[in-house]
């Protein structure tokens, strides 16, 4: 099979990655085997592509937002047969034993294990995941529709429950791209006023055509004080920036995986009136089948871009350019 591999991480427009010759994987005795239909593009991948995240597997193939069919099945796997349609997603393993996984927090596992930094991906033809890790998908969307739900959905909707939101709460997003915007939508659905505050002009569009009750560039602030934000844009310059646009105990959440640099924060003006600022840590099970079936429940539809499979470099510099609003989608066409 082909696959695209992260021969030196560096920047994308370097050529990191290298479109290689592989074995079809075999999955193990608790694995599938899936034949990738689409594969969404996230952030993460740009990360681990240009070496922001520590390697963690040498020539890793990136990507974790994979909706595809099971192609084959290791001997100890019984809820799935071939043909069936399934989503792979960041995480693929727990130990299931420690204390953060006994108390249902198995986000926080030291040993968890993540799909296209620890194992290899969807930027491929094939690609494996343990069983027990992999999601069927709602029957209602479409493959490239159903790939940034599986990460960009599912972590915008683990940090907007850690935001903890008030029943018609004021809720700013920080970024505007694959997961802000479906987070944006299960917010709005929910009741909330949400302010959008961006720098690109059509993400700007969207997120008014979305329903937003305002979306506009730095430095000026929301139009009104937020009981709740999440910052989506790797951006550390713009925590206290965020900070200082909550209300009184309002919750500052920092959605990615990666974050530039914190500058130094002033109590007064951005933390004192009970102030909170916290982080999410990658996603249970539970969030992923929750997020899912509240996507199908409210109609949440992501807006895409599809390119074809063999022009991975290319989506992964549009990404980092902000060449598209919403999110983009690999379409499989090395079969």
């Amino acid at each position: 099979m082909r696959a695209w591999s992260v021969v030196r991480p560096g920047p994308v427009e370097d050529g990191p990655l290298r479109l290689v010759e592989r074995p079809v994987p075999v999955p193990g005795p608790d694995e599938l085997l899936v034949r990738v239909r689409t594969c969404g593009v996230c952030r993460t991948d740009l990360h681990v592509t240009e070496g922001d995240l520590p390697v963690h597997r040498a020539g890793v193939t990136p990507g974790h937002e994979v909706v595809g069919v099971v192609a084959g099945a290791g001997a100890g796997v019984q809820d799935f047969t071939g043909g069936d349609r399934v989503g792979v997603a960041w995480l693929r393993h727990t130990d299931g034993v420690c204390s953060y996984c006994a108390r249902g927090a198995e986000n926080l596992c030291p040993g968890s294990r993540y799909t296209g930094w620890d194992a290899d991906g969807g930027y491929a033809e094939y690609t494996t995941v343990p069983a027990g890790f992999a999601y069927r998908m709602p029957g209602a969307l479409d493959d490239v529709a159903a790939a940034p739900l599986l990460c960009a959905g599912i972590i915008g909707h683990r940090a907007l429950r850690r935001a903890g939101l008030p029943a018609g709460g004021r809720l700013g997003l920080y970024g505007f791209g694959g997961s802000a915007h479906l987070c944006a939508q299960v917010a709005l659905a929910e009741g909330a006023r949400v302010h959008v505050v961006t720098r690109g002009a059509a993400a700007r569009r969207l997120a008014l055509e979305l329903g937003a009750a305002s979306a506009h560039d730095l430095p000026g602030p929301p139009p009104e004080p937020l009981d709740a934000a999440i910052l989506f844009a790797p951006a550390g310059e713009l925590v206290p920036v965020a900070l200082r646009a909550l209300d009184r105990g309002g919750v500052l959440v920092i959605a990615g995986i990666h974050l530039s640099d914190v500058p130094p924060l002033h109590y007064e003006s951005e933390l004192f009136y009970e102030r909170e600022l916290r982080s999410v840590t990658s996603n249970t099970r539970a969030d992923g089948r929750e997020f899912l079936s509240l996507a199908a429940q409210y109609g949440v539809h992501a807006t895409t871009h599809a390119y074809p499979l063999s022009e991975a470099p290319r989506a992964l510099a549009d990404l980092k350019a902000d060449r598209f609003d919403g999110a983009a989608v690999l379409v499989n066409d090395l079969s």
